[in-house]
């Protein structure tokens, strides 16, 4: 008998995961990754944030879901409204030593509003980034922070919402109060977070009413939430569907594949 060979079929492509960017689990963005490794310089625009880079560090960051550096510090006396808007014109940072506001102070506020707008900036995204090389930004030397270490932050804050509360609706939906016949005791921050709740406010209007980092209000809301407190307010019964131009509907639907995907 005689066998009759037959040509194997060619092997399917392997996609290079290296090449594609996916070059750990911890790897938020493939792009800020590029960069931070070309130590490069300018502005990274996303959907919906801004992240600064300084010789491939964050040394600022910026969101419309996250108050910004001046709302921080003239929320609660540290700056007047003024001396901000003279600093951030001057595009000097000592503008605000001089004002008052003292290094310590201004380290903590910035880190704290970096990690705070970055948080959002480097969301699930269904849009592609895009860099534009420049100079650095005004607040470049106070506090840079490396990607590594940011991505690894963004990624923590992730995991601990989704263990407080998995549903990420009270993010980003107007807010109502639950109000449970025995309503348990909650600590004073929390109970702030809650006097704020009036069916119309989103986690991102009350943060900037408190003058707190929007994240941290997330986790307050997110435990009233697991309490019983709160829920996100139910959209209106109609024939038509959402939006999905909306931000806020589209950002919720890419929270909720990213915490599907942890």
């Amino acid at each position: 008998m005689t066998v009759v060979g037959t040509t194997p079929p060619p092997r399917l492509p392997v996609r290079d995961r290296t090449a594609a960017g996916e070059r750990s689990p911890g790897c938020v963005s493939p792009m800020l990754t590029r960069l931070a490794e070309e130590r490069a310089t300018g502005v990274l625009d996303r959907e919906h944030g801004t992240l600064y880079l300084a010789e491939g560090r964050v040394v600022h960051a910026e969101s419309p879901l996250a108050p910004s550096l001046g709302t921080l510090l003239t929320a609660h006396g540290a700056l007047d409204a003024a001396s901000w808007q003279d600093a951030e014109d001057s595009a000097d940072e000592g503008r605000l030593l001089w004002h008052g506001v003292t290094p310590g102070a201004l380290e903590l506020a910035q880190v704290s509003a970096l990690y705070d707008a970055a948080y959002f900036a480097l969301a699930p995204s269904s849009t592609p980034g895009r860099f534009r090389y420049g100079t650095a930004h005004w607040l470049a030397s106070v506090h840079p922070v490396p990607v590594a270490d940011l991505e690894r932050e963004t990624l923590r804050r992730r995991a601990l919402l989704c263990r407080i509360w998995p549903d990420p609706a009270t993010d980003v939906a107007p807010l109502i109060r639950a109000d449970p016949v025995s309503a348990p005791a909650v600590p004073s921050r929390q109970a702030a977070v809650l006097e704020q709740v009036d069916g119309v406010r989103r986690a991102t209007d009350i943060a900037r009413e408190l003058g707190r980092p929007a994240f941290h209000t997330l986790v307050h809301i997110r435990r009233l939430a697991a309490a019983g407190l709160v829920s996100s307010q139910p959209p209106p019964v109609d024939d038509h569907p959402p939006d999905a131009a909306d931000p806020y509907v589209a950002l919720l639907k890419r929270v909720r594949d990213a915490l599907e995907a942890l």
